[in-house]
């Protein structure tokens, strides 16, 4: 075991003011699962200061899409003080809590860090280093010095859709691509 308690934590959310006068929470989200604020059952409190979460039962949630926030009920808040108290706390799950993904879904996350390749002759184009949304996801990867002619040209945007990036192997940390012609060129 190390010693490292956030790995095993993973933030997907946190706690920003009491809302009305029954206890309720506003909380800013981390997390793109809204069942994680919507769906009662057992949610962890990170209370500043501490390092071990503690468990609390999520009662009801909802989204107020306006403010981009979640009002929560968390059972044992009943008034505003009580509320108060839990201002910046932060709301975890355990790590191993991941939604389920689909098969041809990934946690950006998981994608950061994977080495890209020509799936043809299997060149090493780059490294992602960021996801950045858009109607298809693009990843962008920071070019490997071998595949640059151009030393200005550090990065590029790859549209994460099967048809160009239909490897991902997360095992073995690569992503192989079959990028159109003039998607790579600089």
């Amino acid at each position: 075991m190390t010693n490292d308690k956030s790995d095993n934590w993973l933030e997907i959310g946190k706690i920003v003011a009491p809302q009305g006068l029954s206890g309720e929470l506003r909380v800013y989200p981390v997390s793109d699962f809204p069942e994680r604020f919507e769906v009662p059952g057992k949610r962890w409190l990170l209370r500043s200061g501490e390092t071990e979460p503690q468990p609390i039962e999520l009662l009801t949630g909802r989204y107020i899409s306006n403010k981009n926030l979640y009002v929560i009920k968390l059972a044992g808040v009943e008034n505003c003080d009580q509320a108060e108290e839990l201002r910046g706390c932060k709301l975890m799950v355990p790590a191993s809590d991941r939604p389920q993904l689909g098969e041809d879904e990934y946690h950006v996350l998981d994608l950061i860090g994977l080495e890209v390749f020509m799936q043809a002759s299997g060149e090493l184009v780059g490294t992602v280093v960021d996801i950045i949304p858009a109607g298809n996801d693009l990843l962008e990867v920071k070019l490997h010095e071998s595949f640059t002619t151009d030393k200005k040209q550090k990065t590029v945007l790859i549209p994460f859709v099967e048809a160009i990036a239909p490897v991902v192997d997360l095992p073995s940390g690569r992503i192989e691509i079959t990028p159109p012609p003039g998607l790579l060129e600089i």
